[in-house]
């Protein structure tokens, strides 16, 4: 497989996002997939920069990966902060240079739009992505652990 290209997410692109996207949470565990919901949500996002970005790794006319960061402003960190909230890389198209490649791009753009900061989740038992991320400058925040809560509808 060559090597993908990246570049920004476009509206074109939601059809094969979504499938990348479920293999994504399959991948994961995550359940209540509905492509349906998702949609709306990454027009959304596409059309509304101050939320955040998405890029995608091309190869071969096909998407191979994504990569999906939301803006938040922290006043702790003073400034702007990317969190990526979804990463993924096909398995055939790892170890390609195309995860690398995503992060890569997206730190440059995010940094050139004044983020100051880049932080993800990441589950207990993926060894591989932690291995990958700290590869990349990543590390553990001491003293702190991520608690979230659902909020009604």
């Amino acid at each position: 497989m060559k090597p993908a290209a990246i570049r920004p997410a476009v509206a074109a692109d939601i059809p094969q996002l979504l499938a990348l996207i479920r293999a994504y949470w399959e991948f994961e565990g995550i359940g209540g997939f509905n492509a349906q919901r998702i949609e709306p949500l990454l027009r959304q996002l596409l059309a509304t920069p101050a939320l955040g970005a998405a890029w995608v790794a091309e190869a071969q006319a096909r998407l191979v990966g994504y990569a999906i960061v939301v803006k938040v402003l922290s006043l702790e960190h003073q400034g702007l902060i990317g969190e990526i909230d979804e990463f993924f890389v096909m398995p055939e198209a790892r170890s390609l240079g195309a995860g690398a490649a995503l992060l890569t791009a997206l730190q440059t753009q995010l940094a050139a739009q004044g983020c100051i900061r880049l932080e993800l989740q990441l589950g207990v038992a993926n060894s591989k992505a932690r291995a990958f991320y700290q590869r990349h400058g990543f590390t553990g925040r001491d003293g702190y652990q991520l608690l979230d809560k659902p909020l009604p509808r």
